[in-house]
């Protein structure tokens, strides 16, 4: 497994407040990270640091061994492909189109290559929405969208994928479909580090839990030897049972 991020004594401030402190972090190739913790713990402005949407940070942020700034937006988006939280679209767009969107890294013209139709396709199968390709994105229910716009991240073919609550407005149905989804493209080697607040889905899906409390880095390790009830106490001021759930990994049940 190659590295594919480091982060080294990261950190961040809005105005005087300080969000991330001092964060060490690599991620490889074929990785899929959980990142979880309290509300205003740091979990997305660090996504959003990952993905070159926040600069002026403290510290050292690599992708791919190259400094975060010297990177130019276009290049990076061939290659990490980022989902934020909420996402609006006011224009009347097709849920195909929103979807195409995803291929503007890759463009050098006006028209659609035969490869810009191939990854999209490709992206609403993987994600559920070749049915939904035809209709406006705005009549599109909270959960259609959000399988639409990762299926425009899917598009670009990217090399890491970072995710925001990635199933937020999900029916459980989609929910289990897209981790395992995400599972299946770290095993064939994408970076995929997605923010949620779900530990049972993140534990049962991801090789990796990276909880931040305070914007510090408070557990990094797999998810069976991670979460247990002291992580529960001291990440989250929860108290709650674990029990082992398939190939020993942990399940949280909540008092």
């Amino acid at each position: 497994m190659s590295e594919l991020y480091a982060i080294d004594g990261l950190g961040f401030r809005y105005d005087q407040t300080p969000v991330l402190r001092d964060v060490a972090l690599s991620v490889g190739r074929g990785e899929m990270v959980a990142v979880v913790g309290p509300n205003g713990a740091g979990k997305s402005t660090l996504l959003a640091i990952l993905a070159g949407v926040l600069d002026r940070f403290a510290g050292s942020c690599c992708f791919d061994g190259r400094e975060m700034g010297s990177w130019n937006k276009r290049s990076l988006a061939r290659r990490a492909a980022f989902i934020p939280q909420m996402l609006r679209l006011e224009f009347p767009f097709t849920a195909e189109q929103v979807a195409f969107m995803g291929r503007t890294p890759h463009c050098h013209g006006l028209f659609e290559t035969e490869d810009d139709r191939r990854a999209v396709h490709r992206a609403l199968e993987l994600t559920d929405t070749l049915d939904l390709a035809p209709r406006p994105f705005r009549e599109l229910s909270g959960g259609e969208r959000q399988r639409v716009v990762l299926a425009a991240a899917l598009a670009q073919e990217p090399e890491a994928l970072l995710l925001d609550e990635p199933t937020t407005f999900l029916d459980i149905k989609h929910q289990i479909s897209i981790y395992s989804l995400l599972a299946k493209l770290a095993s064939e080697g994408m970076a995929v580090i997605a923010v949620t607040h779900d530990l049972n889905l993140a534990s049962a899906y991801a090789s990796r839990i990276v909880a931040l409390r305070d914007g510090r880095l408070a557990a990094d390790g797999p998810p069976e030897g991670t979460v247990n009830e002291r992580f529960l106490r001291e990440v989250f001021d929860a108290e709650a049972f674990i029990r082992s759930g398939e190939g020993g990994r942990p399940w949280v049940s909540y008092c």
